[in-house]
């Protein structure tokens, strides 16, 4: 089951996808995720039908209690940063009012020229979870989206966290759908992704490379506090980030960010 969630009729609602149209549900996706029976509503609803094409997606997940993230986790990203590998998880924090819908205008700050792009695998979490073992993890995993942790690096490292330069209003697209697990072969996922900007392609992976999977990540910060339905777990970014490059690139008014995971969709943002 795919699953979106669309701005109609000046409100926010889930939609199941259905071939070329969009079921539209009663409930936001958030506040649907929060109810025991959320797949079986969305299963067999059957209410106004949209075209899948030209809707306006809102960010996946509009109030998630939790947006946590995952630093130095592609094998191969924390090769180009020349940093130690990490024993354990690393993770930072976004709020809601950093996401943005999957078509939506990426807002580059004013007072920076240093925003970075990291296209990302999420997973939102459809049950409560609490000091889970990883070999139940999974069972926790309402779907699988995608996120780019969209960063404006000079902010980052202002300090010694990261949060400053991670959770800018309206930089961090998350969308268009979320895929359910039995969409993909049993087990932990692993999907190629890309990051391209005006068609070049910055970034490439696939989620093999991660140094802590799903499970991993799911499992240690259930230790920590209890995750929640609507909660949205971003996996790490790969390598060929901007801040990186020789010179440094990153992005200006105009440029097009193109963000791919195979399985699951695009997100296709303008920088303004």
């Amino acid at each position: 089951m795919r699953l979106a969630n669309i701005r109609r009729d000046g409100t926010t609602r889930a939609a199941r996808v259905d071939g070329d149209t969009l079921v539209v549900l009663d409930d936001e996706l958030t506040d649907l995720l929060r109810r025991p029976d959320w797949a079986d509503v969305a299963r067999a609803a059957d209410g106004a039908r949209v075209p899948a094409d030209g809707a306006s997606f809102a960010p996946l997940v509009s109030t998630p209690d939790k947006i946590i993230c995952a630093g130095l986790n592609y094998k191969a990203h924390i090769a180009e940063t020349g940093r130690p590998t990490p024993e354990y998880p690393f993770f930072f924090a976004k709020f809601p009012a950093s996401l943005i819908g999957a078509r939506d205008d990426l807002r580059l700050p004013t007072v920076s020229e240093q925003t970075d792009w990291e296209v990302e695998l999420a997973v939102v979490i459809g049950a409560p979870a609490r000091a889970v073992g990883e070999s139940d993890a999974l069972a926790v995993v309402a779907g699988y989206t995608i996120m780019n942790d969209v960063t404006v690096r000079d902010w980052q490292h202002r300090g010694p966290t990261w949060l400053a330069g991670k959770t800018f209003e309206a930089t961090t697209p998350l969308g268009p759908y979320l895929v359910t697990p039995e969409e993909f072969p049993l087990g932990e996922v692993d999907l190629e992704l890309t990051c391209s900007v005006n068609d070049e392609q910055m970034q490439r992976s696939r989620t093999s490379d991660l140094l802590f999977g799903v499970p991993a990540l799911i499992s240690y910060m259930s230790q920590v506090i209890t995750l929640l339905p609507g909660d949205v777990i971003a996996t790490g970014s790969p390598s060929g980030v901007g801040g990186l490059m020789k010179p440094p690139r990153f992005l200006r008014p105009g440029d097009v960010v193109t963000s791919v995971i195979e399985g699951i969709g695009e997100l296709r943002n303008v920088c303004r």
